[in-house]
Formats: C-alpha cells, structure tokens, sequence
C-alpha cells in the first residue's frame, strides 16, 4: 500500500512539473506585455527598440534589465568603483571615500540578501603579522561605515591579506599606495 502511495505522489510530482513548464512559457508573454510601461525608460536611451516588434522587444526587455539591475558591473556607476585606499600605516576611512561607501551600504539596504567580503590589504613594509593586523583593521573600520549607514552585519565578512595581495611590487611610494586598500567583492562574483 505505501509502494503504491509513493508512486503516486511521485507521479503526481512529475505530472505537476511537467504543467509547471507550459505555465512559465505563458507568463513571459504576460511580463512582456506588462513590462513595456515599466521598462519604457531602458528602451528610451537605445532609441530603436521602441519601433521594433514585440518579439525582438521582448529580447531588448531582458537584455536591457539585466544591464541595470546590476549596477555592480556598469563602469558609469560608483558601485563598480570596489577599493578603498588608506594613508601609510593608517585604518581610518578617507573623506573622498565617503561616496563610495555609501553607495556601497545604499545597495546593500536595498539589497538585504546581498553579501560582501572586505578584503583588508597593506603594502610590504613592516612585519607579516603587523600587516595581516592592519589589514583587518582596515577591513572592519569600512564595515563600521557600512554599518552606520544601515547595512546589515550579516551582509559583511571581513578579511585580511596583510602584504599577500599586491597590486603592485616596486618599492616606490607610488606602488605603497596602490598597496594600502580595501577591496569589496560582493559575494557571487
């Protein structure tokens, strides 16, 4: 008796999987007939897509949302901006940063299953173990500004690399500087 109820439920499972799949194919012409008005402004800078037919709109419809609905990658927004440099054997957040990271706990808000990682950096002077320190205290002083402006201590992991991750390795101040940072990956990427 429970052979036969297992096999129905599963017949019953994949009978209803196989009605999931018609069902989706429906929707997509619904979104596309309601997403027009919503995504009339994606069309607009591209110009041609509005004249198009609904076919090849329906294409442009999702093409063009997933170009804006993830301003992480678009070079023209802040978002893509991801490193966050500091002073010489300092872990204090500059003001030209300000901008930056508020973007950053803007679209973790906004965002609430977004995740990131802050990787603390520093240049190769000093010891391993005074850089690793430094580098988690650069780390978590971006964390406490992403906090402050709302951003979830869930959504944030802090790391260091101490000297290990360096973008460069001429021993000029120039090469120091690029050295001294935080980089923010977001998780996924």
């Amino acid at each position: 008796m429970n052979k036969k109820f297992a096999i129905s439920v599963i017949i019953t499972l994949f009978l209803a999987a196989c009605a999931s799949k018609p069902i989706e194919e429906p929707k997509a012409p619904t979104t596309d007939n309601s997403p027009p008005a919503a995504t009339a402004p994606a069309p607009a800078p591209a110009s041609s897509s509005d004249s198009s037919s609904s076919s090849t709109t329906s294409a442009d419809t999702m093409a063009a949302p997933k170009a804006e609905l993830n301003p992480l990658k678009d070079p023209n927004n802040i978002l893509s901006t991801r490193s966050i440099f500091f002073d010489y054997d300092k872990d204090e957040v500059k003001s030209e940063y300000r901008a930056l990271v508020e973007a950053h706990a803007k679209y973790l808000v906004a965002h609430p299953n977004a995740k990131l990682v802050l990787q603390g950096n520093a240049d190769d002077r000093g010891s391993r173990e005074y850089n690793l320190a430094l580098g988690q205290r650069r780390s978590v002083a971006v964390r406490k500004v992403l906090n402050a402006l709302g951003a979830s201590d869930t959504q944030i992991e802090t790391i260091s690399y101490g000297k290990e991750k360096q973008r460069c390795s001429d021993q000029t101040e120039a090469c120091w500087a690029q050295n001294r940072r935080v980089d923010i990956v977001y998780e996924g990427e």
